[in-house]
């Protein structure tokens, strides 16, 4: 009998999430093949058994967090004869004999399972990965009328699941109302309507597990709210010229076969900032007292995912060039949507970005990326009448940015001072392309 236990995962990882079992008590595992999902505080991993045999009992559940090295399931090693080396799956067990070769995200391979779908049945999205929107897309499209017989069956039973087709639910207060003008409603005139499939009384709470990538954003932001002491900047950026510049970049950057966004501008003033104002890219460690100035630029650029919100990083962000870091940003994105970073990738940051995009709204308050000291929130860029040199009243592009620091270890005039220094960089942003970054 085989012990697995839970071995270490990166440096400095302590203990891991089981978020989900890919094999149950029963089932056989051949050596390598992937057993076990679990989050760390960064990512999701897959580990593959160590041996081949049967998986005997699981000692550890799906949400459970245990430390490196305790025993989480038990595998009877041995060989299994021809014919019960690949067990045929249930029906509705989805997933076919090679779905775990497949790359896909835990909640892909969930919702496959869920719905009875054969991962090798799904076309996988651009980064060769097969994510929820995959599956999702994969389903069948719903009938668009249901038999009467159908109808009545839905119209008597409790509210439907989020998966149920809407051609059905419509249905059954039709096939369950009498014929329109029938005597039936003259006779009745008082008589109440038939209950709808979406009533008050037909809906019912739903309930998510706490656990996972959730979680692990949960314990971040109440540690960094809990420590550090946060206060927000705020201030208004004239990017007219930014807009024009990148509109002029936006062909020849297509060429080289990158899609130029604002936020490599962003990026590149940030970095000319916190280099005039190191404070902001530094760390507090309470234990040993210290503040450490970090020599080391490495971006942080939170990105939303079926997950949550995942903080990729960019690594020696000083070093690349607008294109590369336009390059780099959305390999990153793309990897943190389709689970295929490496905890390192998600790790190590001195300064995250956050943004919307163009859905950034007009102002928010960023939570600290724990350990660090300070984060800016990037927000919609809008056309505004503004006044230029001449007093005229012109069309102009505006954009607000809101910083937020921890004021234990940055004050407020160099909080802003580094936003003003952001500022001064984006509104004559010719001066990234002559600056030495």
């Amino acid at each position: 009998m085989h012990e697995f236990k839970l071995p270490e995962i990166g440096e400095g990882v302590v203990e891991g999430e089981i978020v989900q079992w890919l094999k149950q008590p029963g089932e056989r595992v051949v050596a390598n093949e992937p057993l076990v999902e679990v989050m760390t505080d960064k990512a999701t991993v897959e580990i593959p058994s160590p041996t081949t045999g049967t998986v005997q009992a699981l000692k550890a559940g799906e949400g459970d967090i245990c430390p490196v090295g305790d025993l989480i399931a038990l595998i009877e090693e041995g060989d299994a004869p021809a014919e019960a080396a690949a067990p045929a799956p249930a029906d509705g067990a989805g997933g076919g004999a090679g779905d775990h070769e497949i790359p896909a995200t835990p909640a892909a391979r969930a919702l496959a399972r869920e719905r009875g779908i054969e991962l090798s049945s799904i076309t996988p999205n651009a980064g060769g990965r097969i994510t929820k929107r995959e599956v999702l897309a994969h389903e069948p499209r719903a009938p668009q009328a249901a038999t009467p017989a159908v109808a009545a069956t839905v119209s008597a039973t409790p509210a439907p699941s989020r998966g149920t087709p809407r051609a059905v639910v419509e249905a059954a207060p039709v096939a369950a109302s009498p014929a329109r003008g029938s005597a039936t409603l003259a006779a009745r005139p008082s008589s109440p309507p038939p209950m709808r499939v979406g009533d008050l009384s037909d809906r019912q709470d739903e309930t998510i597990p706490f656990r996972g990538m959730r979680r692990v954003i949960a314990d971040g932001l109440v540690r960094s709210y809990s420590t550090a002491v946060h206060y927000t900047y705020v201030e208004q950026i004239n990017v007219t010229r930014l807009v024009a510049l990148r509109k002029q970049a936006k062909a020849a950057a297509a060429e080289e076969g990158v899609s130029l966004t604002y936020l490599p501008f962003i990026v590149k003033a940030t970095l000319h900032a916190l280099r005039r104002y190191p404070i902001v890219n530094a760390m507090l460690d309470e234990d040993a007292k210290q503040i450490v100035m970090k020599k080391r630029y490495h971006i942080g650029v939170a990105t939303a995912t079926e997950s949550g919100l995942m903080v990729p990083v960019l690594q020696d962000a000083d070093q690349l060039s607008l294109l590369d870091i336009a390059r780099e940003v959305r390999r990153l994105g793309e990897g943190a949507r389709s689970g295929q970073l490496s905890r390192d990738e998600l790790s190590g940051s001195t300064f995250t970005i956050t943004s919307l995009g163009t859905i950034g709204g007009v102002l928010a308050t960023p939570i600290l990326n724990h350990p660090e000291v300070g984060i800016m929130g990037v927000h919609a860029i809008r056309k505004t009448p503004i006044v230029n040199e001449r007093d005229e009243i012109v069309v102009g592009h505006m954009m607000n940015l809101s910083v937020s620091f921890d004021h234990r270890v940055v004050d407020g005039f160099e909080g802003a001072s580094f936003l003003q220094e952001v500022k001064r960089y984006l509104e004559n942003p010719n001066l990234l392309l002559l600056a030495s970054i």
